[in-house]
């Protein structure tokens, strides 16, 4: 099984923030691969299906962003098989990144990101892939475009 965990903050208020270009790549992989619509599950959005063969779980945890690792400890006590932590993906915002520029690494620290610090907690490890996009510093000239909508600080 693969899992996916992108991190925002839910609601109206922050759907169309910078911070929260993690639920949004989590919906271009729900669009983009079909899957069923996501069902409220484990203090989370949460969409699976099947991709190449392979169990893919998507998940957008409701919890705000800095509590993100309550929904993923919800989800992952309620699995039959956990899975392996090179198999979670956690996809995040950040703004020491350039607008733009995309980071993926294997493990490392949560550089200060309250939401990777809540998921290290969760996973008591700091070892699991994540996905940093850039978004660079707040300010009108770092507007962030996804498919054609600008998000906003």
């Amino acid at each position: 099984m693969k899992l996916v965990v992108g991190l925002g903050n839910p609601g109206k208020k922050y759907e169309e923030t910078r911070h929260n270009i993690g639920f949004r790549v989590v919906d271009r992989i729900a669009s983009e691969f079909s899957f069923p619509p996501y069902r409220n599950s484990w203090q989370a959005l949460a969409a699976e299906k099947e991709v190449d063969s392979e169990k893919v779980l998507l998940l957008k945890p409701v919890t705000f962003m800095n509590l993100s690792g309550e929904a993923l400890t919800w989800c992952l006590d309620s699995l039959e098989q956990e899975p392996e932590l090179s198999d979670i993906l956690v996809v995040t915002d950040d703004v020491a990144l350039p607008l733009g520029r995309i980071r993926i690494r294997a493990g490392g620290s949560c550089g200060g990101h309250n939401g990777l610090a809540s998921i290290e907690h969760s996973l008591a490890s700091a070892d699991y892939p994540r996905l940093r996009v850039g978004v660079g510093p707040s300010g009108e000239e770092n507007a962030v475009q996804v498919d054609g909508e600008e998000l906003v600080d």
